[in-house]
C-alpha cells in the first residue's frame, strides 16, 4: 500500500458535474483530486451528448444529400446518390471526442486538479482507496452518474446493443427495433433512419416521448411516420432468438407477435450509479434509486456531497455542471442554493424539442390561472427559409401579473432557443419584456415575441 495522500476535495467521478465542480474548486485555490475510472468527460462526452449528437449530424447530412439525388428537392438543388462510410464517420465523430475530453484534461491540469485514472472503493466518509492508494479528505463528492437501464429479457451482447454500441456501428443494419420510444430511443432511431436503415420502435406506453405533452410529440409523430420508422405502441417485448433473427412482443390485448430484424437497440432509460465503489458503506439516506440530498447537493453525512444522474430527476449534464459549480463554491465560503427557476431540457429529434419550466398542464397541475400561447413556425420567415413549417413556439404565463413561468417549443433548429427560455425564467420576465423586446429578423427568435404578443392578444404575423 502506497502512503496515505491528503486533499481538501476528492471528486468520485468525471462526467459533466464532476469535472467542472474539479475546476471550480481549483480555480477557489481548493486541493482536489478527481478519480476516474475511464475517459474524462464521462458518459455525456464520451458516449452520449456529444457523440450522438455528432451521428445525428452525418444522418441528416446524408439523408438530405440522398434526397437532393432523387430529384424531388424545391430548391433546385440536384447530386449524385451518396455513399456511407461508416468508419470514416465514426471516426470524425471519435476525433470530436478527442479533442473535448483532451480539453477537459488540459484545464483540470492548468487549475492544478491531480487527476487518477481508476476505479474508486469508499473506505468511509474521509477515505477512499484507488489502484492500491489510500486518499483522506476533508470533503467528498459523489459525481458517479447513471448507467443505462437494461432488459432481463434482452440482455445486452451480440445483436441485442446499447446506446453506447449504437454510437460507435461498424456497419449500419439492414433492419433495427429499437425498444424505447423516449428521447435516447427515438433521436438514434430517426438517425438509423436516415442512415439508410429500416427502423422500428417498440414502446409499452400509449404515446411516444411519454414525458412530453402530446402537442409538442404531433410534430415528432408526423416526422416518423414521413420517414417511414414503423411504430409498436402498448407492446411489451419477451426475448430475442438469435438464430432467427425474430423479436418477440406482446400487446396490450395479450396477443403474441414477432418481428424480423438484424439488431435490437435498448433504449427505456437510465439509472443512477450506485453500484460498484462500495457506496452501501456509508448509508447515506436515498430518494428512491437516487441519492436524497437537499438545497445544497449535501447528502445526509456531514461534508458528503451529490451531484448530477447520481441524484435523480432531471437528468442532465447542465444540471450536473451548475450542481458541482456550485458545491466547489460552498466549500470555499460562498453562500450559494441550488434553486434555478428552471432548467431546459432538449429532445434532438427531428424535428426538436424544448421545454422550459411549467407546461399548460403543469400549471393547471399546480392551480395557476394561467395564459398560454402558441405561434406557429408557419407564420415565420426563416423557418420557411429552412424548409420547416411546423412546429410553433408556446408561451405559458400567469394570468394577473403576465409572469412568464415556461416555454416549450417544437421545430428545426429550436434547441437554440433554449437558453433564451432558461433566461426569461430566471429574470423573472413578464409577456410585456419579450414582446417589447426587438427581435432580430429574420430569426427563429422572432416566434417569441409573437407569443408573447398573441399571449398579450395581438400578435402581428397571425
Amino acid at each position: 500500500m502506497q502512503p496515505t495522500q491528503h486533499t481538501t476535495l476528492l471528486i468520485i467521478g468525471g462526467g459533466p458535474g464532476g469535472y467542472v465542480a474539479a475546476i471550480r474548486a481549483g480555480q477557489l485555490g481548493i486541493p482536489t483530486v478527481l478519480i476516474e475510472g475511464q475517459s474524462l468527460g464521462g458518459t455525456c462526452l464520451n458516449v452520449g451528448c456529444i457523440p450522438s449528437k455528432a451521428l445525428i449530424h452525418v444522418a441528416e447530412q446524408f439523408y438530405t444529400t440522398h434526397r437532393y439525388s432523387t430529384g424531388t428537392s424545391p430548391l433546385g438543388i440536384k447530386a449524385q446518390p451518396p455513399t456511407l462510410d461508416i468508419g470514416q464517420s465514426v471516426q470524425w465523430k471519435n476525433s470530436l471526442v478527442d479533442r473535448l475530453t483532451t480539453g477537459v484534461g488540459a484545464l483540470l491540469k492548468k487549475h492544478g486538479v491531480k487527476v487518477i485514472q481508476g476505479w474508486a472503493t469508499i473506505l468511509d466518509g474521509k477515505a477512499v482507496e484507488v489502484e492500491g492508494q489510500r486518499i483522506e479528505c476533508e470533503h467528498l463528492l459523489l459525481a458517479t452518474g447513471s448507467h443505462s437501464v437494461e432488459l432481463p429479457v434482452l440482455p445486452v451482447g451480440g445483436a441485442i446493443i446499447s446506446s453506447t454500441e449504437a454510437l460507435q456501428p461498424t456497419a449500419i443494419p439492414k433492419r433495427l427495433t429499437v425498444v424505447g420510444a423516449g428521447y435516447i430511443g427515438l433521436e438514434l432511431g430517426i438517425a438509423y433512419r436516415k442512415l439508410g436503415a429500416e427502423v422500428t420502435v417498440v414502446e409499452a406506453r400509449d404515446r411516444i416521448l411519454p414525458t412530453y405533452d402530446k402537442e409538442l410529440t404531433l410534430p415528432v409523430a408526423q416526422s416518423l411516420k414521413s420517414l417511414g420508422i414503423t411504430l409498436y405502441l402498448e407492446h411489451s417485448v419477451e426475448g430475442f432468438e438469435a438464430s432467427t433473427h425474430t423479436l418477440s412482443m406482446r400487446n396490450r390485448m395479450g396477443e403474441s407477435q414477432t418481428l424480423e430484424t438484424d439488431q435490437v437497440l435498448v433504449a427505456v432509460g437510465r439509472r443512477p450509479r450506485t453500484q460498484g465503489f462500495n457506496l452501501d458503506t456509508l448509508a447515506l439516506d436515498m430518494n428512491g434509486p437516487a441519492i436524497r440530498i437537499d438545497g445544497r447537493c449535501q447528502t445526509s453525512m456531514r461534508n458528503v456531497w451529490a451531484i448530477g444522474d447520481l441524484t435523480g430527476e432531471p437528468m442532465l449534464a447542465h444540471r450536473a455542471m451548475a450542481q458541482g459549480e456550485m458545491v466547489a463554491e460552498i466549500i470555499a465560503g460562498k453562500h450559494r442554493e441550488f434553486n434555478p427557476a428552471a432548467i431546459a431540457a432538449v429532445c434532438f429529434t427531428d424535428p426538436e424539442i424544448v421545454v422550459v419550466g411549467k407546461t399548460p398542464v403543469d400549471a393547471e397541475a399546480a392551480g395557476l390561472d394561467f395564459i398560454s400561447a402558441s405561434f406557429p413556425f408557419a407564420a415565420n420567415g426563416r423557418a420557411m427559409t429552412l424548409e420547416s413549417k411546423s412546429g410553433f413556439v408556446r408561451v405559458v404565463a400567469r394570468r394577473d401579473n403576465h409572469l412568464i413561468v415556461g416555454w416549450q417549443a417544437v421545430g428545426a433548429g429550436v434547441s437554440e432557443l433554449a437558453a433564451a427560455f432558461a433566461q426569461s425564467l430566471e429574470m423573472g420576465a413578464c409577456l410585456e419584456d419579450i414582446a417589447g423586446t426587438i427581435h432580430a429578423h429574420p430569426t427563429l427568435g422572432e416566434a417569441l415575441q409573437e407569443a408573447a404578443l398573441l399571449a398579450l392578444g395581438h400578435a402581428l404575423h397571425l
